[in-house]
């Protein structure tokens, strides 16, 4: 029960018309007198802004019944009340659907309207058959819903069946159907039928996660208005709305050329109507408090879009007898190429010939890849058809497009059967390319004339949005013989013109060249399809990458070099196993000390008993250091400067003392202690710890 509160809220809220009614009523069966088999919950309301947001408080009011209520199953009950609801005081013309959510087959055998009960059954299955009649004579589609382990299948076919059959569209996806579903799956799988029913796209999202959340929903380059239903599950979980950009948008208003329209908001079920939406992956932030976040969030999206076409004949002005090419290019309403052959699943493309001189020549356009089509899937349909014989005059080839959720676009172009070579011929170039906004691109036009007078030809862009593309020049005039190529630059419009639709993809744009001889009764010359890839200008990571990525490499070779210089010079003025040597004032040697690793380079240290025993120490911080000096010999630190200590030589530390550098036998080996002179055994030195 739930579950089909739940339900029968999503396609409520989910309706994209604001024009559209919806009325809610549970059914079992009326077994005593005090009892009947439908129980009204939602009178008819109208989804405007008011109705869409009450209809969630009124679903809530369906009940499952106890079994001394009428546990039965009266489908024909429920049918008749259907067909009244959905046919009094509205237009035939307008979609009339009835959704019959079930959990069991028909059982009528306790209901005594029925009359006797040995005759119950039958009788159930007389007035069954008179209820689907009518309802097929009210234009009352009928779409059953069946869950749980008992639905029967030839039931649920028979009422399908038995309803109006002609769809929103003459399409295979908007006849009804029946359909069998787990009971937890009964919100996606009515959303399902209640979008083919009423010609709309249905997209479910990811699978259920629980708060908080986000979830991500995309929203087709063709969609006009769309609803983008949320199932909480929890009425405390608090729902926030991103777009492709990223922004969060409002709940009621306007931003960036769409209109928001929330409803439910305090339900477990809610709805954001979105008129204009921007394409892309639309986010949707779930979060609840504490003790609220146990049931998964659930996202789908419901919308109904225009789908436009741009047609071509090659050539436009054929003989009688020629073969001509006909192709019909898919594009948005704003003129833009359509990315994603999943917007256009199931299209339906009907073409044909017509003109003077003989009956309508159908013609079958493809997009497979294979010939006349060059490419599958890429939203171009072409296909080929001969002009007869007995053609003469006016030509005119057309094409409508019919899918489900998209509104039927019929284009058409007109021409002319030549009566014969024509004067001027043209044939126009474009290299593929993608450019700025702004930007322009360089054509090719070959023009030949072979008359005795010269033409003017006049070129534009058409079946585009006006203001995106144009021709520069849009007037050239072709002498008497000539036969030169003309350079034609493909002009881009500003940034401003594209707003909030060029992302960072970029777009496609989709139109087509007309080249009309103004000088032969504005003759068709030719229309070539024009297609041109519209990207955003680069920031300055993207403009100067390769500048940057050089000056990065600059600085870390330069960083190389001065560690390398740092390590070389470290490596030349290290101090270690340098042989310090303490000298009396009469030269005396006193005592030997090899020098270690140093402090930042220097080897500190003092002259420890420098009256009695005088001998040189390793002491942190001590008054003296030294260190190797590059140029050679080392270098004295002392309080008052340094000083050069050369190989040869010596300097003062104090009135009596001096320091001289010895030879070193050892030059790698550890720091020593000091070591009084005398001591040496083998040519050696023993190292006090």
């Amino acid at each position: 029960m739930k579950a089909e509160k739940a339900a029968a809220a999503r396609i409520a809220l989910g309706d994209v018309s604001s024009d559209s009614h919806v009325t809610v009523f549970g059914f079992a069966a009326a077994e005593s007198a005090d009892q009947r088999a439908v129980d009204p919950v939602c009178p008819r309301t109208a989804l405007d802004a008011a109705g869409r947001e009450n209809i969630g408080e009124c679903v809530g009011k369906l009940r499952s019944r106890p079994r001394d209520k009428g546990t039965g199953t009266d489908f024909p009950s429920a049918i008749r009340q259907g067909v009244h609801d959905l046919a009094d005081g509205t237009d035939p013309a307008r979609p009339r659907v009835l959704f019959l959510l079930t959990d069991g087959k028909m059982d009528v055998t306790d209901s005594p309207s029925y009359g006797d009960p040995a005759h119950r059954e039958a009788e159930g299955k007389r007035q069954l058959d008179q209820a689907l009649k009518e309802a097929a004579q009210q234009k009352v589609q009928i779409w059953p819903l069946g869950f749980g382990s008992e639905p029967r299948w030839d039931e649920l076919k028979k009422m399908a069946a038995g309803g109006y059959r002609k769809g929103c569209v003459d399409l295979p996806s908007a006849r009804p159907e029946p359909k069998k579903v787990k009971p937890e799956d009964i919100g996606s799988a009515l959303e399902e039928i209640f979008a083919a029913a009423h010609c709309l796209r249905h997209e479910q999202g990811p699978a259920p996660k629980r708060p908080p959340t986000t979830l991500e929903i995309g929203i087709s380059p063709l969609a006009t208005v769309g609803s983008i239903v949320v199932d909480k599950g929890d009425p405390k979980v608090r729902i926030t709305y991103y777009d492709p950009n990223g922004d969060k948008v409002p709940t009621h208003g306007a931003r960036h050329g769409s209109r928001f329209e929330l409803a439910g908001g305090s339900d477990a079920v809610e709805a954001l109507r979105v008129v204009d939406p921007l394409p892309g992956t639309w986010k949707v932030r779930a979060e609840a408090p504490e003790g609220h976040r146990s049931l998964p969030v659930a996202v789908s999206v419901l919308w109904r879009g225009e789908l436009r076409g741009a047609i071509t004949m090659d050539p436009p002005s054929p003989q009688a007898g020629d073969k001509v090419t006909v192709t019909m290019r898919l594009q948005t309403r704003e003129g833009y190429e359509i990315k994603d052959p999943r917007d256009y699943a199931g299209l339906r493309v009907r073409s044909e010939l017509t003109g003077d001189g003989f009956a309508p020549q159908e013609l079958s356009l493809t997009d497979d890849g294979k010939a006349p089509d060059p490419t599958a899937g890429d939203g171009s349909f072409t296909g080929t058809v001969r002009v007869p014989r007995s053609a003469g005059g006016a030509l005119k080839v057309s094409a409508t497009l019919t899918a489900s959720g998209l509104s039927a676009d019929t284009r058409s172009q007109s021409g002319q059967v030549a009566p014969g070579q024509l004067p001027v011929t043209a044939a126009f170039d474009l290299p593929p390319a993608s450019v700025h906004p702004g930007a322009g691109i360089a054509g090719t036009l070959a023009v030949h004339n072979t008359g005795r007078t010269p033409h003017t030809l006049r070129l534009s862009v058409t079946d585009l949005r006006s203001g995106l593309l144009s021709l520069d020049p849009a007037t050239i005039t072709v002498k008497p013989g000539e036969s030169d190529p003309r350079k034609i630059t493909v002009q881009v419009a500003p940034a401003d013109v594209f707003g909030d639709r060029l992302g960072d993809d970029g777009l496609r744009l989709a139109g087509t060249v007309a080249v009309v001889d103004s000088t032969d009764h504005n003759r068709i010359l030719a229309r070539f399809p024009l297609s041109v890839r519209v990207t955003p200008e680069p920031g300055i990571w993207e403009k100067y990458w390769g500048w940057f990525l050089g000056g990065a490499a600059l600085v870390a070779l330069l960083a190389a070099l001065a560690a390398a210089w740092v390590w070389q010079r470290g490596k030349r003025t290290d101090p270690n196993g340098l042989m310090l040597r303490l000298l009396a004032a009469d030269g005396t040697v006193l005592g030997e000390h090899r020098a270690g690793r140093g402090h930042k380079g220097w080897y500190e240290f003092t002259i420890a008993e420098p009256h009695r025993s005088p001998r040189i120490e390793r002491r942190p911080h001590g008054p003296y250091a030294v260190q190797r000096s590059p140029k050679g010999g080392a270098v004295l630190r002392k309080r008052d400067g340094r000083t050069p200590l050369p190989a040869r030589g010596q300097v003062a530390l104090t009135d009596t003392l001096s320091l001289a550098l010895g030879e070193d036998p050892r030059p790698h080996a550890p720091a020593s202690g000091s070591m009084p002179a005398g001591d040496r055994v083998g040519g050696r030195y023993d190292e006090y710890l």
